[in-house]
């Protein structure tokens, strides 16, 4: 059976740090080449810090599929809990220890699985999915070595996470070693989607999509600790392939969801998305690929236990979660300027702020906080 669609998920995946969205020091050409045949989404959001929510979002339309036509290949079963009736294959990570080659790592382990589900034909829909990310960083020294200049200090020992909190104190040349050996093992799961990408061949639909991202110290911590909703946790990359070939080389800039995700590539397998009942169910984009434009979201809301942001398109509020004395205060950054969010700017910009600070503490309890009319400036600055 030829495969009609090929997704691929990463769980601990930034979109800061691949070089579809500006981090041109990293090499992952495959992705490159994908993004090139596809549409790169820029404004993907997770609406929550559970990889799972994201899952069920990605897949939640394809539950009409008929049985046996799915299969997924996962280093994670519990994401499987989203697609009744697949065939499921789980290659269990190895602990963290540095791999002499590639084909040992944890994700050349899980991707040669992958190919060879593609091989047996025996499902028109492969879904390869990824944790290792989070849990080993064992990138031969190979990989590794690639991002160091003569003058660089050589990068931290072992495979294990780090779980670093950064400070004033904290010598910076320890956390860019710690994004070098990321950017390794980045690298590595490139070399590693280029193989499964050339044993799809060509006239299928490719989704390849990130469900959580990881602070690797830009907000004070490296490392997959829980943690405030910045964007380094919440913001994804996404590029999808049309089986035609409609949309390529091109971006799509409106803010989206998982689940619009979802629906689009369930409507792309002849799918009829079910009506959306709340306001963070997916909508089908597939008039992008007729008319070259769709509409995108107004803001989304991202809720978790660490805390709560709500993005608009010219802006990001982020409240993180009370502190052990009740006190808390919002922050507010300009977008997409300000992606890295460094420069707060609630001060300056204090209805913005007291506007989606409000939406903000209404989300856990309130829907409504996703479709409360906005103002013209909480939307974008004048």
């Amino acid at each position: 059976m030829p495969v009609s669609l090929l997704v691929i998920t990463i769980d601990r995946l930034p979109a800061w740090i691949v070089p579809a969205y500006g981090a041109t020091w990293v090499a992952m050409p495959a992705l490159d080449r994908l993004a090139a045949r596809g549409v790169v989404f820029d404004g993907l959001l997770a609406t929550s810090a559970d990889p799972r929510d994201a899952a069920r979002s990605l897949f939640g339309g394809l539950a009409a599929l008929p049985g046996g036509m799915a299969a997924v290949v996962t280093d994670d079963a519990a994401v499987t809990e989203c697609l009744a009736g697949g065939e499921v294959t789980v290659v269990s990570p190895a602990p963290p220890r540095q791999a002499g080659d590639e084909q040992d790592t944890n994700l050349g382990r899980l991707f040669a699985a992958a190919q060879a589900t593609l091989a047996a034909g025996r499902q028109g829909v492969v879904w390869c999915h990824a944790s290792s990310l989070g849990h080993a960083w064992d990138a031969p020294d190979e990989f590794r070595e690639a991002y160091l200049d003569p003058e660089d200090p050589p990068p931290p020992p072992g495979a294990a996470v780090p779980d670093l909190a950064v400070t004033a104190a904290t010598d910076p040349d320890l956390v860019t070693g710690l994004r070098h050996v990321f950017a390794g093992q980045l690298t590595l799961l490139d070399r590693c989607l280029g193989r499964l990408v050339a044993a799809a061949g060509d006239g299928c639909t490719i989704l390849f999509a990130g469900l959580r991202g990881m602070p690797l110290g830009l907000h004070g911590h490296v490392g997959p600790r829980p943690a405030p909703p910045f964007g380094e946790l919440v913001r994804l990359p996404a590029v999808l392939v049309d089986a035609s070939g409609r949309m390529a080389g091109q971006r799509f800039g409106g803010l989206v969801v998982p689940a619009d995700l979802g629906a689009t590539v369930a409507a792309a397998l002849g799918i009829k998305p079910a009506a959306a009942a709340r306001p963070w169910d997916g909508h089908d984009l597939g008039e992008l690929f007729a008319t070259w434009s769709a509409p995108g979201r107004d803001r989304v809301i991202t809720a978790t236990a660490e805390g709560v942001a709500v993005t608009t398109p010219g802006w990001r509020l982020v409240m993180p979660s009370a502190t052990a004395d009740g006190a808390t205060r919002p922050m507010l950054f300009a977008q997409p300027d300000d992606c890295f969010e460094l420069c707060d700017v609630a001060n300056r910009s204090a209805a913005v702020c007291d506007e989606l600070r409000a939406l903000a503490a209404a989300a856990h309890q309130d829907p409504a906080a996703w479709t409360k009319p906005l103002s013209a400036a909480a939307v974008a600055p004048a």
